[in-house]
Protein backbone atom coordinates (compact mmCIF):
# COMPACT_ATOMS: atom_id res chain seq x y z
CA UNK A 1 0.00 0.00 0.00
CA UNK A 2 1.47 3.42 -0.99
CA UNK A 3 1.17 6.69 1.27
CA UNK A 4 -0.81 7.93 -1.36
CA UNK A 5 -3.68 5.58 -0.39
CA UNK A 6 -4.25 6.56 3.31
CA UNK A 7 -2.65 9.95 3.49
CA UNK A 8 -4.76 13.21 5.04
CA UNK A 9 -4.99 15.22 2.32
CA UNK A 10 -6.63 18.02 4.05
CA UNK A 11 -3.56 19.28 6.70
CA UNK A 12 -3.35 22.71 8.26
CA UNK A 13 -0.55 24.44 8.10
CA UNK A 14 1.05 27.29 9.78
CA UNK A 15 3.86 29.69 8.01
CA UNK A 16 7.67 30.71 9.33
CA UNK A 17 5.81 33.86 10.51
CA UNK A 18 3.05 32.24 12.64
CA UNK A 19 3.43 33.54 16.13
CA UNK A 20 3.70 30.26 18.87
CA UNK A 21 0.13 31.23 20.24
CA UNK A 22 -1.96 30.97 17.06
CA UNK A 23 0.16 27.71 16.08
CA UNK A 24 -1.30 26.35 19.19
CA UNK A 25 -4.80 27.76 19.25
CA UNK A 26 -5.15 25.90 15.12
CA UNK A 27 -3.70 22.86 17.33
CA UNK A 28 -6.71 23.29 20.06
CA UNK A 29 -9.11 24.02 17.03
CA UNK A 30 -8.30 21.03 15.03
CA UNK A 31 -7.23 18.63 17.80
CA UNK A 32 -4.03 18.13 16.75
CA UNK A 33 -0.70 17.84 18.35
CA UNK A 34 1.72 19.11 15.19
CA UNK A 35 1.26 21.12 12.19
CA UNK A 36 3.38 21.42 9.02
CA UNK A 37 5.26 24.70 8.39
CA UNK A 38 5.98 26.42 5.06
CA UNK A 39 7.95 28.97 3.80
CA UNK A 40 5.74 30.41 0.75
CA UNK A 41 4.53 26.54 -0.41
CA UNK A 42 7.79 25.15 1.16
CA UNK A 43 7.61 22.62 3.78
CA UNK A 44 10.49 23.25 5.74
CA UNK A 45 9.70 22.01 9.56
CA UNK A 46 7.39 20.90 11.80
CA UNK A 47 5.73 22.52 14.95
CA UNK A 48 4.62 20.53 17.65
CA UNK A 49 2.78 20.94 21.02
CA UNK A 50 5.81 19.95 22.86
CA UNK A 51 7.67 22.44 20.79
CA UNK A 52 6.12 25.34 21.76
CA UNK A 53 5.76 24.54 25.52
CA UNK A 54 9.55 23.31 25.64
CA UNK A 55 11.73 25.78 23.04
CA UNK A 56 8.86 28.77 23.98
CA UNK A 57 6.67 28.79 27.08
CA UNK A 58 9.07 27.02 29.05
CA UNK A 59 11.67 29.02 28.14
CA UNK A 60 10.05 32.09 28.78
CA UNK A 61 9.91 33.12 24.91
CA UNK A 62 5.91 33.24 24.31
CA UNK A 63 6.13 35.58 22.12
CA UNK A 64 8.52 33.61 19.17
CA UNK A 65 7.09 32.12 15.57
CA UNK A 66 7.40 29.68 14.48
CA UNK A 67 10.32 29.97 12.79
CA UNK A 68 12.01 30.01 15.92
CA UNK A 69 10.64 26.37 17.92
CA UNK A 70 10.23 24.17 14.97
CA UNK A 71 11.98 21.16 14.12
CA UNK A 72 13.72 21.94 10.95
CA UNK A 73 15.63 18.10 10.53
CA UNK A 74 12.32 16.69 8.85
CA UNK A 75 12.09 13.77 6.95
CA UNK A 76 9.51 13.24 4.79
CA UNK A 77 7.61 10.73 2.67
CA UNK A 78 6.54 10.59 -1.14
CA UNK A 79 3.07 10.01 -2.60
CA UNK A 80 4.52 6.55 -3.61
CA UNK A 81 5.53 5.37 -0.80
CA UNK A 82 5.41 2.14 0.47
CA UNK A 83 3.40 2.27 3.73
CA UNK A 84 5.81 -0.64 5.63
CA UNK A 85 8.83 1.19 4.68
CA UNK A 86 7.08 4.56 6.19
CA UNK A 87 6.45 2.60 9.18
CA UNK A 88 10.24 2.10 9.50
CA UNK A 89 11.52 5.50 9.13
CA UNK A 90 8.64 6.24 11.54
CA UNK A 91 10.53 3.90 13.67
CA UNK A 92 13.91 5.06 13.22
CA UNK A 93 13.17 8.54 13.69
CA UNK A 94 10.70 8.59 16.76
CA UNK A 95 8.30 10.37 14.60
CA UNK A 96 4.27 10.45 14.95
CA UNK A 97 3.68 12.00 11.88
CA UNK A 98 5.27 11.74 8.22
CA UNK A 99 4.65 14.79 5.79
CA UNK A 100 3.67 13.71 2.29
CA UNK A 101 5.55 15.96 -0.46
CA UNK A 102 6.04 16.14 -3.94
CA UNK A 103 8.25 17.85 -6.34
CA UNK A 104 9.05 19.88 -2.94
CA UNK A 105 5.17 20.80 -1.78
CA UNK A 106 3.25 19.20 0.72
CA UNK A 107 0.32 17.49 -0.63
CA UNK A 108 -0.66 15.36 2.70
CA UNK A 109 0.61 13.62 5.79
CA UNK A 110 0.80 10.30 7.35
CA UNK A 111 -0.07 9.41 10.83
CA UNK A 112 1.03 6.31 12.79
CA UNK A 113 -2.79 5.82 13.48
CA UNK A 114 -3.33 6.02 9.72
CA UNK A 115 -1.02 3.22 8.99
CA UNK A 116 -2.63 0.99 12.13
CA UNK A 117 -5.87 0.67 11.00
CA UNK A 118 -4.60 -1.01 8.23
CA UNK A 119 -5.33 -4.71 8.79
CA UNK A 120 -1.90 -5.72 6.73
CA UNK A 121 0.03 -3.22 8.52
CA UNK A 122 -1.08 -3.90 11.98
CA UNK A 123 2.37 -5.54 12.87
CA UNK A 124 4.63 -1.89 11.36
CA UNK A 125 2.60 0.15 13.16
CA UNK A 126 2.80 -1.57 16.74
CA UNK A 127 6.46 -1.55 16.03
CA UNK A 128 6.91 1.72 14.71
CA UNK A 129 4.92 2.96 17.72
CA UNK A 130 7.21 0.30 20.30
CA UNK A 131 10.21 1.91 18.51
CA UNK A 132 9.00 5.79 18.70
CA UNK A 133 8.16 5.28 22.62
CA UNK A 134 11.68 4.53 23.52
CA UNK A 135 13.38 7.97 25.08
CA UNK A 136 16.21 9.30 23.48
CA UNK A 137 17.34 11.79 25.47
CA UNK A 138 16.50 15.45 26.70
CA UNK A 139 15.08 17.83 24.04
CA UNK A 140 17.58 21.12 23.30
Amino acid sequence: MELKDIMTTDVETVTINTPLQEAAEIMKKYDVGSLPVLDKDTLVGIITDRDIVLRGVAGGNANLTCRDAMTSDIVSGTPDMDAREAARIMAYRQIRRLPVVDNGKLIGIVALGDIATEPNLTNEAGDALNDISKPIGPVS
